[in-house]
């Protein structure tokens, strides 16, 4: 026993029991919703688009753009956008379509990163959608799910007018789909939600993509 009581006063003399009680004391890592409540908000479409979109140019016009409320959304494939400021993955030589800018930069002016900021692309302004009477405008707040993952992104650039589901190198890489630009992404199975009236700032801020993009979900998917 008294071996036992003089280790009890070694442990505090030594300051270990109020790291302990600090450590009981942190509070609980905060989370979005999971992938399955997002994916049930999302069963049926109130198409919003003027007709629908190919998610390549070979493809027939199958993908419809839907209102669900406080978000709008479309199941699709995802093409990997490798477009921005250059860096040894997305380059002239890595990527056929290479571009050196984005349609909403950084904050610094600059073009995005694509191997760095996860971002989507939303398809340019036509007779068929425009994704900015719909709430939706550059830096809004985006979820994509794929294969029971959950990813925060931000809208980072424009594609073609016809074609929908595409999304940045950086995207692709967290949610486990291959990034190549060239031969990468993947054929289905992309749910992109995108919420109203959103912002983040910064836009390359992938924290703050995720703080707001938790908050806004946990709101659409209380129906709020």
């Amino acid at each position: 026993m008294r071996k036992l009581l003089l280790l009890s006063a070694l442990v505090l003399a030594a300051g270990l029991a109020p790291a302990a009680a600090t450590a009981v004391a942190s509070p609980a890592i905060q989370a979005g919703p999971t992938a399955q409540q997002l994916l049930a908000k999302t069963t049926s479409c109130k198409q919003i688009s003027n007709g629908k979109y190919k998610t390549d140019s070979e493809t027939g016009r199958t993908i419809a753009v839907c209102d669900a409320g406080s978000a709008v959304f479309w199941k699709a494939d995802m093409d990997i956008d490798c477009d921005g400021q250059p860096t040894a993955r997305c380059n002239e030589n890595t990527d056929p379509w290479f571009q050196p800018d984005t349609a909403f930069p950084r904050s610094d002016g600059k073009a995005l990163i694509a191997d760095q900021t996860p971002y989507i692309v939303v398809p340019s302004v036509s007779s068929t959608w425009n994704f900015g009477n719909s709430g939706l405008k550059g830096a809004g707040s985006c979820a994509v799910i794929y294969n029971n993952k959950v990813l925060y992104t931000v809208i980072g650039d424009t594609g073609p007018n016809d074609i929908i589901g595409e999304a940045s190198y950086a995207t692709a890489k967290s949610l486990g789909i291959n990034p190549d630009p060239e031969n990468g992404g993947v054929d289905s199975g992309v749910t992109y939600i995108c919420f109203k009236n959103s912002k983040v700032s910064p836009i390359e801020d992938h924290g703050k993509s995720t703080s707001v993009g938790e908050g806004l979900a946990a709101k659409f998917v209380q129906g709020s």
